[in-house]
């Protein structure tokens, strides 16, 4: 069966350190001849149909066959996917740079979690990370099949002809990914396309911030019984079934809880009464929870505290100092960033209204 998910924590950490990432490359059918102006680049298939998209943003719906003689971008994402999030910058940058000289970025969406295929969420996701290039609503994933892909984040690069010539997925890899956009552009016959050189600067904020990689010891996890590891609260989890949850007297690395009146779905984690929390230890800079309220329009206010403290200069982006914050939308909130040595430490979220779901923790 062919995987579907997003690139592992030991491929991402294994790509950001220098070694190479375990991922599957696409078998060239050709290779184009050396010349001068371009490196070898293989081609690795034909630009497939996005008719696949149930709606398009920013654009009115667009066609391999449309786009010929433009140099072309697919970036494949979803919009709580904390990789993803960290390419951003660079895609977002190297859309404006290059757009006068025939360069066109496509965002397609192709949701994870079910609240990913609302529209809305889509749209308002979208205006709030500053994506203003073209976006291919992918919600029955047809693009995403259509393209073979199997990761989020991924890069597909489109030459003039209708070529697929080059590929990236997860992090990583931005000098060699902006090369290949010029070399692509030179080809088509861009003006002083071939001239550049470097990466472009960028504009990181928030999440987007690339992760603190040699400090990092906690990986990401889904909170569901499907996919989650290192459930520590005493008795384990009641599948699908509603139960009040304590934590064990102490956590080890890695290990998470929960405490109140929850129910543990495959996919996620739902709280039926007020007061209700969640406690993680981890090492890492930053921590990140990707949840949100019980339906459109309601709120969850929500409490954090490191080591039992309000986290003060650690907070993230989405509580303040003292820690609290809403979840008015669900999507990913930035919880901790620390600055300093980073160490051993226990969060904990607080939720003082029921009916908050909860899908992964993901680190930086």
């Amino acid at each position: 069966m062919r995987r579907v998910q997003r690139i592992s924590f030991a491929a991402v950490l294994a790509g950001a350190l220098g070694a190479p990432a375990r991922v599957p490359a696409p078998i060239p059918r050709e290779v184009l001849p050396m010349t001068p102006a371009i490196a070898r680049l293989p081609i690795e298939g034909d630009f497939p149909s996005l008719a696949g998209a149930t709606a398009w943003l920013n654009s009115p719906p667009l066609t391999p066959e449309g786009l010929r003689g433009k140099v072309v971008l697919i970036d494949i994402w979803t919009h709580t996917c904390i990789n993803w999030l960290r390419t951003l910058p660079y895609v977002r940058a190297w859309a404006a740079k290059y757009e006068a000289q025939g360069l066109v970025v496509i965002g397609v969406h192709s949701p994870e979690f079910p609240f990913e295929k609302d529209l809305e969420n889509i749209r308002r996701s979208a205006r709030a990370m500053r994506v203003g290039y073209p976006i291919a609503v992918d919600s029955d994933m047809a693009v995403w099949r259509a393209f073979n892909n199997e990761y989020w984040p991924a890069l597909y690069l489109v030459d003039a002809k209708g070529k697929i010539r080059y590929h990236q997925f997860g992090e990583g890899e931005y000098e060699r990914t902006e090369e290949v956009i010029r070399q692509l552009l030179a080809e088509a016959g861009a003006r002083g396309a071939a001239n550049g050189s470097g990466l472009t600067p960028v504009d990181a904020r928030g999440s987007e911030v690339a992760a603190d990689w040699r400090d990092l010891k906690s990986a990401e996890n889904y909170v569901g019984y499907e996919r989650t590891e290192n459930f520590a609260s005493p008795g384990g989890a009641a599948r699908g079934g509603r139960r009040v949850y304590a934590a064990p007297a102490a956590l080890k690395l890695n290990q998470w809880a929960l405490v109140g009146d929850w129910t543990v779905e495959g996919g996620s984690v739902a709280l039926n009464e007020a007061p209700g929390r969640i406690a993680y230890r981890f090492h890492a800079r930053d921590l990140h929870l990707v949840m949100g309220p019980p339906a459109r329009g309601a709120a969850v206010r929500f409490r954090v505290l490191i080591d039992g403290k309000p986290p003060g200069a650690a907070h993230g982006v989405d509580v303040d100092a003292d820690g609290n914050g809403t979840a008015g939308d669900p999507r990913l909130y930035q919880l901790i960033r620390q600055a300093g040595p980073i160490a051993d430490h226990e969060f904990e979220i607080q939720f003082l209204d029921p009916g908050v779901e909860a899908f992964a923790f993901t680190f930086g």
